[in-house]
């Protein structure tokens, strides 16, 4: 079946899906204050969301460690403990609180890896309601060149609705 594209150039498949899941999301947090559980949820919906997905978690920014993430709920393969920002792709998007789309994790100077098999990765910050960084949301893909705009559109948009009024 052939891939089909709106007229900005996306795939609707793939932008229907993430529409379709933040919606999904939000009425299953709907209510719920608690960070990490939103963010357990979150992990576990995207996880079986896309077939692609690898791993799916959240790093969360250490309170004791301003400069440092801490993993915290995810869905996958054992994920590193610890990262500093600024190191591997996790910490690059900590450190400048910009989404980071790296299609070959083998070719990103720094990359950790913390499961060999992980080929791709897309990495967004994730802030509260007064703009200051909480996490990182990471997604890896077995897959060389897994996540685009797309991907990093679908999922700023799941985060901006579940973390920016909590």
């Amino acid at each position: 079946m052939a891939e089909t594209f709106a007229p900005d150039g996306l795939p609707t498949d793939k932008a229907a899906r993430y529409a379709e899941l933040a919606a999904e999301i939000a009425s299953v947090l709907e209510g719920e204050p608690n960070r990490t559980a939103r963010m357990a949820t979150i992990a576990s919906m995207l996880a079986s969301a896309f077939d692609q997905f690898f791993w799916t978690g959240f790093y969360v920014v250490d309170p004791e460690k301003a400069d440092e993430l801490v993993v915290g709920p995810y869905q996958g393969t054992l994920g590193c403990l610890r990262i500093a920002f600024g190191r591997g792709v996790c910490g690059a998007a900590a450190a400048t609180r910009q989404v980071q789309i790296v299609p070959d994790v083998d070719a990103f100077p720094g990359h950790i890896a913390c499961d060999s098999r992980s080929k791709s990765e897309i990495v967004l910050p994730v802030f509260d309601q007064a703009g200051a960084l909480i996490a990182v949301l990471d997604v890896d893909s077995t897959s060389v060149a897994s996540f685009d705009e797309v991907d990093a559109e679908g999922l700023g948009r799941i985060l901006a609705e579940s973390f920016a009024a909590s």
